[in-house]
């Protein structure tokens, strides 16, 4: 058994932030061509993709003046730092954009999305602040702000926060989905499924209330009315109902969660294939491909999906462990450990770790810095680690018993190794006496 399954969606994943100018030129992507909305679906939030596909940003809305001079410059190199996952990078340019034009809010976003990802959640909240404090309209930096606070235990102040914005944009149907995204997270589905619903009767083209319907019915365990959701998106009902978007990545990432738990293993990695090519910076996705291609023996396919994850979410710890455990598979033994030990120490409660860290020590021919009898004490060690955290919850295929009783026949076959190696040699047995040379 291994522990590779992908946490349950929090919120909205935030994507990156592309200004449409009114010169044409482009806010993000640099010199990579990028593809803006049409005419009549570029509402604020609506998806900028490459000529691949893949979602890199999404737009402020129509007509907005955007970054010109230093400020742009500085901001498509924190645009092409994000788009390699080279978050430090991305940070630093994005502050330079910010500060060659203060009173522009898409610097601040970006950056507070850079900020989230690298586990800086005050200053994260703090830029979204400052985007819709330069920019009272800026609606993408409310809900950044608003999901950042109820995805981190502050459901109330979330909830709090966006009925008081709520009331001077009563129309939003942004606003309004992203108060149901905040219920859901709240437990509260029957509010999160009406405001969805509200939010689409605001604008019945709104994608993301019909993703945040369909969530919201998976968190609330009902599989088959978020299927029928999603199925509305990406695969729509004949001839007279078209798909509404077919290449939503977070569609593609929901429905491959369920079909996952719910065992139909090829189409769940295709609908995870699918979000990861339309969102790269997906971590959820990625984690969740690159699990499933490890669970199927495919570690060397699992490896770059994994490494992306870390490069867009560093301080993931689920990230962490699932590389690690990819490393382990692959035989490299001190990244598998490094990873191992990252995980833990983002997350002293993540039990698989000391799990996976037990199959390390247990299989691994040897580990740099340990004997072979500090090994086997120390497969011991995190093994029963992780059976006392683990508790009285089984898990399907549980084996923790069986390698328990592995690892200590190998510390017994050690030490009786080590035992008779250390005893004396035995006894010389006595000469025979000589024969009589005289005798008959």
């Amino acid at each position: 058994m291994s522990f590779r399954a992908a946490r349950m969606m929090s919120g909205l994943a935030i994507a990156l932030l592309c200004g449409a100018f009114a010169a044409g030129g482009a806010a993000c992507g640099g010199d990579k061509q990028v593809n803006y909305p049409v005419a009549g679906q570029d509402a604020a939030g609506a998806a900028v993709t490459d000529n691949q596909g893949a979602q890199v940003g999404v737009v402020d809305g129509a007509g907005s003046s955007g970054l010109t001079g230093a400020a742009k410059a500085a901001y498509d190199k924190g645009w092409q730092a994000w788009l390699s996952g080279d978050l430090a990078n991305a940070q630093k340019y994005f502050k330079e954009a910010g500060a060659a034009d203060p009173k522009s809010p898409a610097p601040h976003y970006s950056l507070g999305v850079v900020l989230e990802r690298l586990g800086d959640l005050s200053g994260a909240q703090q830029e979204y602040r400052a985007a819709f404090s330069v920019s009272p309209t800026h609606e993408l930096s409310m809900c950044a702000y608003a999901l950042s606070l109820a995805s981190n235990k502050h459901a109330g102040e979330a909830d709090t926060f966006l009925e008081e914005k709520r009331s001077k944009s009563k129309d939003s149907s942004m606003l309004t989905a992203c108060a149901a995204e905040v219920k859901s997270l709240q437990g509260d589905h029957g509010s999160a499924q009406q405001l969805g619903q509200d939010a689409l009767r605001m604008n019945p083209d709104y994608k993301p209330a019909m993703v945040t319907i369909a969530r919201d019915h998976y968190r609330a365990g009902k599989a088959d009315l978020a299927k029928y959701a999603l199925q509305a998106l990406l695969e729509g009902f004949g001839d007279a109902s078209p798909p509404r978007d077919k290449d939503n990545a977070e569609a593609h990432l929901l429905r491959g969660l369920i079909l996952r738990e719910g065992g139909s293993r090829v189409v769940a990695l295709a609908d995870f294939e699918a979000a990861a090519r339309r969102r790269p910076d997906l971590v959820e996705a990625l984690l969740n491909l690159g699990a499933m291609r490890l669970e199927a023996g495919n570690a060397r396919e699992a490896l770059p999906v994994l490494e992306s994850a870390i490069k867009f979410a560093p301080k993931s710890a689920l990230a962490h462990l699932n590389l690690g455990d990819c490393y382990r598979l692959l035989g490299q033994v001190a990244d598998a450990k490094r990873e191992f030990d990252v995980a833990l120490s983002y997350d002293s409660t993540l039990a698989a770790a000391h799990y996976d860290m037990g199959l390390l020590y247990l299989f691994a021919p040897s580990v740099p810095g340990a004997s072979a009898n500090d090994q086997v004490a120390t497969a011991i060690k995190e093994l029963e680690t992780y059976k006392t955290m683990r508790g009285n919850k089984l898990h399907a295929g549980d084996d923790i018993d069986d390698l328990l009783t592995r690892a200590k026949a190998k510390q017994a076959e050690l030490k009786a190794a080590a035992a008779a190696k250390a005893a004396p040699p035995p006894a010389a047995a006595p000469a025979a006496p000589a024969g009589d040379a005289g005798g008959k």
